[in-house]
């Protein structure tokens, strides 16, 4: 019997270094190698980092939608296309007021406000296809909710790393609420100048692809790319079962070194999906590859968990994508949930790519190694988590009945 509860996640679309599509996207996924990230000569004047750049072509933006025009909406709406079926498929069902738009993004459109301003020095003026909305937070959304005919409650959640994944507690609530029957959640995010410079500046940036929880990790890569998801009250499929949300309140950009938001964040999304830690068959890792991240984050899980399941981070795959990465890392755990899976294929665990130097300073995780799975066998749950600048914190916890 359906219950208000249930939380089905019928559809997503995806872009980042892994591919433009759910087929090239596993296979870059479990390929021999990871992908190639790439030095960001265009965005540094010294020092060139990698980054995650999505070089496979972005959609152009209609120009009857040209004040949204800028990458990060590209990212988006590229995205979008992929699940567009789905959500005009709810919009005929529902009516467009009850499906509702709630996406997250740290970056928004600011890239374009840096190549705008290069003009207005050289000439005095902005060049006519800026518009400041560009800017604005909640462009992502207003673009998407225009360009879908989607009325409903539309608006953005700013919270660095963890707002493509706090979005899922706001969809569900409204799903639970009554106030829509669908609501598309998720978010973007576009490499610019001023995070990649901002993350030099506090020396987080790594000039090899990063190393998560290795004794010899530099840091991190930064990328873009975006997720998007369509939440619908309903049984069966992929289920978003918890949502565990905390803020550490204690440092601009450093977590508490105790790791104790992270854990309640933890407990929260354990506590809403009903489920004990050993409930719990695989964890996607913040894994930022930085020094300080690693380590609270290892403290936190054993601090959760008595016997840990298999652990890996993806960054390596993608570069952190900001406040894409939460709806990045949660459509890795859902591609592999929602497959078909006949005659009980097992579900391979995402590959942790690093060095295998173990740092013995912390505890060490069960990290994945290529070709580890589950099988396709019962009630199967991966949690996904991120852990961002302010202490904002989220745990995802999604998973599918097999039986």
């Amino acid at each position: 019997m359906m219950t208000s509860r249930c939380c089905r996640i019928t559809a997503l679309g995806m872009v980042s270094t892994l591919g433009t599509s759910h087929e090239n996207t596993e296979k870059s996924l479990f390929s021999e190698s990871p992908p190639d990230l790439e030095r960001g000569s265009e965005f540094f004047k010294e020092k060139k980092y990698y980054v995650g750049k999505v070089r496979a072509p972005l959609v152009n933006i209609p120009q009857q939608w040209g004040e949204y025009s800028c990458r990060n909406n590209a990212l988006a709406l590229t995205t979008y296309l992929q699940l567009e079926a789905k959500v005009q498929e709810c919009i005929s069902k529902f009516g467009a007021f009850r499906v509702g738009v709630v996406l997250g993004t740290s970056t928004s459109g600011i890239a374009s406000t840096e190549q705008g301003l290069r003009v207005y020095r050289q000439t005095g003026a902005f060049p006519e296809e800026y518009d400041y909305s560009q800017h604005e937070m909640n462009s992502v959304s207003d673009f998407i909710a225009a360009y879908a005919g989607i009325t409903g409650p539309t608006y953005t959640i700013s919270t660095a790393c963890s707002s493509s994944g706090k979005v899922f507690a706001t969809g569900k609530a409204l799903l639970e609420m009554g106030l829509c029957d669908a609501v598309l959640v998720g978010g973007a995010d576009s490499l610019c100048e001023l995070t990649l410079n901002g993350f030099s500046s506090l020396g987080l940036l790594s000039d090899e692809i990063s190393n998560p929880m290795s004794k010899n990790r530099k840091g991190l890569n930064i990328g873009e790319g975006a997720g998007l998801f369509l939440l619908e009250k309903s049984e069966g499929g992929v289920q978003l079962l918890g949502v565990g949300e905390s803020s550490d309140a204690h440092h601009m950009s450093a977590p508490d070194p105790e790791g104790n938001g992270a854990v309640l964040a933890i407990w929260d999304a354990l506590n809403k999906a009903n489920l004990s830690p050993e409930g719990i068959h695989y964890i996607n890792l913040h894994g930022t590859g930085t020094r300080l991240n690693d380590e609270i984050e290892a403290r936190a899980m054993h601090r959760v968990f008595s016997k840990l399941p298999p652990c890996s981070s993806t960054k390596p795959l993608t570069g952190h994508c900001l406040g894409a990465s939460s709806a990045i890392e949660a459509g890795i755990c859902w591609l592999l949930l929602s497959r078909s899976h006949k005659n009980e294929e097992p579900i391979c665990f995402p590959p942790h790519w690093w060095d295998g130097e173990v740092d013995e300073t912390f505890p060490t995780l069960p990290l994945t190694t290529p070709g580890q799975s589950i099988s396709a066998k019962g009630m199967v749950t991966f949690m996904s988590c991120s852990f961002a600048f302010g202490g904002n914190n989220v745990a995802l916890i999604m998973g599918r009945d097999f039986d």
